[in-house]
């Protein structure tokens, strides 16, 4: 009888199927510690590859984990169940950018800052920009609703599909949506698509919106004597009537680790930092930089300094990007987590995250997008593979994350919830809720093939 591999093979084609003890590795994690090995990994090409292997897993009842680039941070592409990795991270081509349509057309593959950088050069804009935009692939970010900085006044990946064709279960392929900017033809199966973690369908191409570029940016960066302080500043500029591009936040751990590991001299001073961008056309650039300046020096922080244009601004985000790295540069262990709140909890969230540090002993990191409550609070562990540390690790995660339901925040803004979140989940939604997700997701996966082993279970 004919093994899983040599029928995939005898399907596919050899170049397409691989058992190798390397590719079995490699395949068998994301960027979370969670690990589980697959039967064997299948190296999809195109739409019809994808297509044959979940006709043939469904047909026989084979776990399918999609995979992209496999850079999430909640065990989503993790093959809990075995069987099949369908890797799509070999369909990479940007098949179209049409500036007049204003629309790019790409397969999931396609990592998103090359095609940021493909756009820009049109001088046009795909805004959607997650920290990891150098190595996330594009496929991966529809699947979770990837975010970033600039979601304030661009927003999620959400915001920028018009079309999607995607395989079922069954192998059947759907095309949804389209090229048109405005589309209210039948449900919004592309929404529905978009977030929906690899369980619902694999996406194979998809059609983006863009924007034209703003030919300006401009960015201050500000240090504070406390994060209540930088939270203040936020709320201020907003109720001042700017809209920045981006506003993101940092506590005293994190630049103390950004300092140990980048310098004194790039690094601001005091216990806080903000950075504000904002973007458009020269002139209200310059004059909207002037007004922001004086209202952050009057909010009382500890340095100002300011950059315009692309070159200057790079720099401050390169600072910005950073932080994960210099908090991997201490030694420990970031259980990195991406809850969201209302954002008058901003300090709030920074307080409970100090109470946690005091009670269980580890260092806690907070980070991120303060314009939209998104803030990455980062436990920071020297281990999870002593079962003490683990066990402390998990009880400060349940405190957080049940806060952050109390306080009627998001278990996560732009990771998804793969398996890393999966206890919370059903604390997280309602009853209602819960049960709508299982009907939908047994309409269009009824033997529960696709990416099992993730929070529907």
């Amino acid at each position: 009888m004919p093994s899983l591999d040599e029928d995939l093979i005898a399907l596919l084609g050899p170049d397409r199927v691989s058992v190798s003890d390397a590719d079995l590795a490699t395949h068998s994690t994301d960027k979370w510690f969670a690990s589980h090995p697959p039967q064997v990994v299948v190296h999809a090409k195109c739409v019809e590859d994808v297509s044959k292997t979940l006709r043939y897993a469904n047909e026989h009842g084979i776990p399918v984990t999609p995979q992209g680039a496999r850079v999430g941070y909640v065990g989503g592409a993790v093959p809990s169940k075995g069987g099949i990795a369908l890797s799509v991270f070999g369909m990479n081509r940007i098949l179209e950018i049409n500036t007049a349509d204003g629309v790019a057309v790409v397969e999931p593959g396609v990592i998103t800052g090359d095609l940021q950088k493909a756009v820009r050069e049109l001088g046009w804009f795909y805004p959607p920009d997650p920290a990891s935009l150098k190595e996330c692939s594009l496929g991966g970010n529809i699947a979770t609703n990837a975010g970033g900085p600039r979601c304030l006044k661009y927003g999620v990946t959400r915001h920028y599909v018009l079309g999607l064709e995607a395989v079922l279960a069954d192998g059947s392929i759907v095309k949804a949506g389209g090229r048109c900017h405005k589309n209210k033809t039948g449900f919004d199966l592309v929404g529905l698509m978009v977030g929906s973690e690899g369980m619902l369908g694999v996406v194979t191409q998809a059609t983006l919106r863009l924007i034209p570029h703003p030919p300006m940016r401009a960015m201050l960066s500000a240090g504070f004597a406390s994060f209540a302080e930088a939270a203040n500043a936020v709320q201020r500029i907003l109720n001042s009537g700017f809209l920045p591009s981006a506003l993101e936040i940092a506590d005293k751990f994190t630049l103390r680790a950004a300092r140990e590991y980048l310098g004194e001299s790039v690094t601001p001073q005091g216990d806080a930092h903000l950075l504000v961008e904002i973007d458009g056309h020269e002139p209200s650039v310059i004059g909207e930089l002037g007004l922001l300046a004086k209202l952050v020096r009057d909010l009382g922080c500890l340095d100002l300094q300011e950059a315009i244009g692309e070159e200057a601004c790079e720099r401050f985000w390169k600072l910005r990007r950073e932080f994960s790295y210099s908090l991997r540069n201490t030694g420990l262990i970031k259980l990195n987590e991406d809850i969201v709140v209302p954002r008058s909890k901003l300090v709030d969230l920074v307080e409970f995250a100090e109470r946690l540090q005091a009670e269980h002993g580890f260092a806690v990191a907070s980070f991120g997008h303060a314009g939209d409550g998104n803030i990455h609070v980062n436990i920071m562990v020297p281990t999870m593979d002593d079962p003490l540390i683990r066990e402390r690790a998990e009880v400060a995660l349940d405190q957080l994350f049940r806060q952050i339901i109390a306080w009627n925040g998001a278990i996560t803004g732009e990771h998804g919830v793969g398996i890393a979140k999966k206890r919370w989940w059903r604390e997280a939604v309602s009853t209602a809720a819960h049960e709508t997700h299982l009907r939908v997701k047994a309409a269009l996966d009824p033997k529960g093939i696709l990416n099992p082993g993730k929070f529907l279970e």
